[in-house]
Order: C-alpha cells, then sequence, then structure tokens
C-alpha cells in the first residue's frame, strides 16, 4: 500500500518562506515517476482546495489562481519526493497541507481525482 507522508510545517510568520517535502513510499509494481503529484490545503473548517499540481515529469504544473506567484512545486523522481515552497505567507494561508497522488496529469485537480492522500502537515502564519 503507497503511503504519502507529508513533513515542513510548523509556525511561521506573515511574509516567511517555508519548504514542505512529501515522500512516497510502499510501491511493489509501480513507481513513483508514474504518477502525477499535488498539493492541497485544508483551513479549519473548509474545505480542502488545490495548489499546486505537477506531472510525473515534472514538465507540466498547475497552480491555483490564488497562488500565483506564492507557490512553487517540484519533484525529485529519484528520491520518490515531491516539494512545495510557499513564500510570502500570510494568515490565510494558515491550514493543514496535504500531497496527494493521481494516476494522470490533467489541469483539473478536484480531490475526487486524487487516488492517494498523505496524512498532512500544518502550517500556520501569524500576523
Amino acid at each position: 500500500q503507497v503511503k504519502l507522508v507529508e513533513s515542513g510545517g510548523g509556525l511561521v510568520q506573515t511574509g516567511d518562506s517555508l519548504r514542505l517535502s512529501c515522500v512516497v513510499s510502499g510501491y511493489i509494481v509501480a513507481r513513483f515517476e508514474m504518477y502525477s503529484m499535488g498539493w492541497f490545503r485544508q483551513a479549519p473548517g473548509k474545505d480542502r482546495e488545490f495548489v499546486e499540481g505537477i506531472s510525473n515529469t515534472g514538465a507540466s504544473t498547475t497552480y491555483a489562481a490564488s497562488m500565483k506567484g506564492r507557490c512553487t512545486i517540484s519533484r525529485d523522481n529519484a528520491e520518490n519526493t515531491v516539494y512545495l515552497r510557499r513564500d510570502n505567507l500570510k494568515p490565510e494561508d494558515t491550514g493543514t497541507y496535504y500531497c496527494g497522488q493521481r494516476s494522470r496529469y490533467s489541469e483539473n485537480w478536484s480531490t475526487d481525482r486524487i487516488d492517494s492522500w498523505g496524512q498532512g502537515t500544518q502550517v500556520t502564519v501569524s500576523s
């Protein structure tokens, strides 16, 4: 069973940057480089929303319009890891950040297209 483990969250101040990581393990036949990966954020009491996604090779990325210029997704297929860098953080960026895996890349990153989820990492941005 595939396992996704996020890390890198914490308490930061407005304007700070941080980098989140998601390591994927547990493949039996499939490999990490066969899957597209995405990052999502869930604020308290709100639905999980898409932040940014990346294709299996890393050649294509898609981000939410609200995140433009403040997030960068990347991946290291040799390390089975996907990263999300968040810049110029604001209090409204607070939430639990989840990584998700899907088998097919598209510009539609609704949550129902995600096959596997991590447990999330908490990011809190103080004002």
